[in-house]
């Protein structure tokens, strides 16, 4: 794929970005405003996914393996 085919499909993909949010009927200001907010919004959601999820994971596993007959962490000490 050459850089001018690509630049083009750049190009449409932005153009479907405009056509499916419906903010090409926005004025130049309305569309940085509409932009700033819904990139905030989805870096918002990113981080708290990246810090929050792998923490409600592992206490969902422990919950869960305490539930089907896990072996409590204390009891794991006292074997090894």
């Amino acid at each position: 794929m050459n850089f001018k085919n690509f630049r083009e499909y750049l190009a449409w993909l932005y153009y479907q970005y405009l056509l499916i949010t419906g903010i090409y009927v926005l004025e130049p200001w309305e569309k940085s405003i509409f932009n700033s907010i819904l990139f905030s919004v989805i870096g918002m959601v990113v981080y708290t996914s990246y810090v929050f999820v792998p923490i409600h994971l592992r206490l969902a596993l422990e919950f869960f393996s305490g539930l089907f007959g896990g072996q409590p962490e204390s009891a794991m000490a006292l074997m090894s």
